[in-house]
């Protein structure tokens, strides 16, 4: 057995010396400044008192770092989940109150129970076939009900909270007279002020210096005394050991947001850390990421943490940062709690419509514009999966979008894979003197009378098969003239006994019309297969090939001369070998 495979740090503890060190110790002391705003905001989001968020962040990271596969991601309170485990919550409890927290803890222990099962499962691998047109549609709708749900912050208007977009829409523009100008000033200062510092100067904590603006603006109105909400004093700077005593009923109502949540942390940490690792050359392994996601809500959920996962702007400003082991992510935690113990008094005087101004900037940036319309002008399947997903999470539940995103996602796999093409092809000249095969009917290229080649671009089992066979009747029955054909199963893996029941039948078929029938494959589980399958039995072994060209020659000793004498297409090079076979 070993032991680095379940403590990930026995592998890259060697890489540590004075000089990453130093660097993963500056790179976490940015970090700690970054994710200070970051974890109110979250917490707020989640509808947890901020010091939830601080401490998600100070607790997940750590364990995150200690058992995940990542060297460079750090993990934390995010804005999907957060969002996510709000819509979940507030339909069992209200926001802030203490049966809403022991829920949220709850939760966030279920949500790592379900990833360690899927780590030991080894799901890791399949968590890439969920579409990235769902975690599109669902961090889209993640972050237009972000951004509704903090206008009421932000205008200053108190109203239930809870439900989908249209129904926070509705109850707002029934108190728009209620509008706060106090709140409103403050909300739009910090909010200009965020953008304007991310553009002109990205490299400034600019959401950290945006809230200190807004506080002070705040203050210099006088703003408590007309009616401005504060954020109020953190209880404690220190997570506490504080489980959840859930009934079992608590449990049953929480599994399947749980499940959700479990599924969209995994999404978000594995593709994180995946890309980082390409990006840098590192090994990455999927499901351990998921064991070392999962421990950390589990001791999270403990530790007075909601659930987290795998921070895209975190990560990428630890890169940045010259980080070069794990270790930043416990140097972020660890200068986060000392930066606590002195400015946990003054959260007090945050403004909650300056925390609302910053969270509108974060629900915009969360929206990929570009990758929207790169959806939707290049593939019709995945615009349709996004669309279901978006829909679902505006109209429905946020958590129960997910699901509709990975149902419609199956789906269209198992549509296209139930459809693959069947062109017909013959060979083009290129200008470098080789030749290639093309699509006869897209490319009009010229065919020989009697020999008919096939290109299967997809997989051959049960659920392809009845759309192969249709197509091969189709195309056949183009010219009876062609008995003889030739299939280059270029896109199969391997087959079925359904597969290899249409091959024996297609071969019967073309032997019955004194035509021949030629396989061409190149992958040796395909290969396997066919013998396995009584396939080559059928059709001969001196007719299965290994490339094209082979199958194309072996295939000019069955045309009939007669044909090709009165034929002056000259499709294949290997035409004059037919007139000279006689001679």
């Amino acid at each position: 057995m070993r032991y680095s495979e379940y403590f990930p740090p026995l592998e890259w503890y060697t890489r540590v010396n004075k000089n990453t060190v130093a660097a993963d110790a500056y790179a976490g002391l940015i970090n700690a400044a970054l994710v200070l705003p970051q974890g109110v905001a979250f917490a707020t989001i989640a509808g947890l008192p901020p010091q939830y968020g601080l401490f998600t962040a100070i607790i997940t990271a750590i364990v995150a770092a200690l058992f995940g596969s990542s060297m460079i991601m750090i993990s934390g309170p995010t804005t999907a989940i957060s969002a996510v485990l709000f819509t979940t919550l507030s339909d069992f409890a209200a926001p802030g109150t203490m049966q809403y927290i022991e829920m949220a803890l709850t939760l966030t222990i279920l949500v790592g129970l379900f990833q360690i099962a899927g780590g030991f499962a080894r799901l890791g691998g399949l968590v890439s076939f969920v579409s990235h047109s769902v975690m599109t549609a669902f961090t889209m709708a993640a972050a237009l009900l972000i951004a509704v749900s903090q206008l009421a912050g932000v205008t200053g208007i108190v109203v239930e909270r809870g439900g989908n977009i249209a129904e926070r829409l509705m109850r707002l523009a029934e108190h728009w007279g209620d509008v706060n100008l106090y709140a409103l000033l403050i909300a739009g200062t910090t909010l200009a002020l965020a953008v304007l510092m991310q553009k002109f100067t990205p490299k400034l904590p600019g959401f950290l210096i945006a809230l200190l603006a807004g506080s002070a603006l705040a203050y210099g109105i006088d703003a408590v005394n007309h009616g401005v909400e504060m954020v109020g004093a953190l209880p404690s700077m220190m997570p506490q050991l504080a489980p959840p005593t859930p009934s079992v009923r608590d449990v049953v109502q929480l599994a399947p947001g749980a499940a959700a949540i479990a599924l969209v942390g995994a999404l978000e940490a594995i593709s994180i850390g995946r890309a980082f690792a390409v990006r840098r050359r590192e090994t990455f392994d999927t499901s351990q990421e998921m064991i070392g996601q999962g421990l950390s809500n589990v001791v999270g959920g403990f530790f007075q943490c909601y659930a987290g996962s795998g921070s895209f702007t975190r990560s990428g400003v630890n890169a940045t940062a010259g980080a070069v082991t794990p270790l930043s992510g416990i140097f972020a935690s660890g200068f986060l709690l000392l930066i606590l113990i002195f400015i946990a008094p003054w959260v007090a005087y945050i403004p909650k419509p300056a925390m609302a101004g910053l969270i509108l900037l974060v629900a915009y940036r969360l929206i990929e514009f570009s990758e929207l319309r790169h959806i939707i002008t290049s593939s019709r399947p995945e615009t349709v999966i996004l669309v279901l997903t978006l829909a679902a999470g505006l109209f429905i539940e946020l958590d129960f979008a997910i699901y509709v995103g990975v149902i419609a996602s199956l789906c269209v796999f198992i549509y296209e894979s139930s459809h693959p093409e069947l062109p017909v092809t013959a060979p083009v000249l290129q200008p470098d003197g080789t030749r290639k095969f093309r699509n006869v009917e897209h490319q009009g290229v010229t065919e020989c009378p009697q020999l008919m080649i096939f290109r299967l671009d997809g997989p051959l089992y049960f659920g392809s098969v009845e759309n192969v066979a249709k197509a091969y009747k189709k195309n056949c029955a183009r010219d009876p003239r062609q008995i003889h054909k030739i299939l280059y199963m270029k896109g199969v893996g391997k087959t079925d006994l359904a597969g290899a029941d249409f091959l024996i039948q297609a071969i019967r078929d073309a032997k019955a019309e004194g035509g021949s029938f030629r396989i061409v494959a190149l992958f040796p589980p395909l290969v396997d297969s066919l013998y396995r399958f009584h396939v080559i039995d059928e059709l001969g072994e001196e007719n299965l090939h290994s490339n094209k060209s082979d199958a194309v020659s072996a295939a000019m000793n069955d045309l009939s001369r007669n044909i090709c004498e009165g034929c002056l297409r000259d499709v294949f090079w290997e035409c004059d070998n037919v007139m000279r076979r006689d001679d």
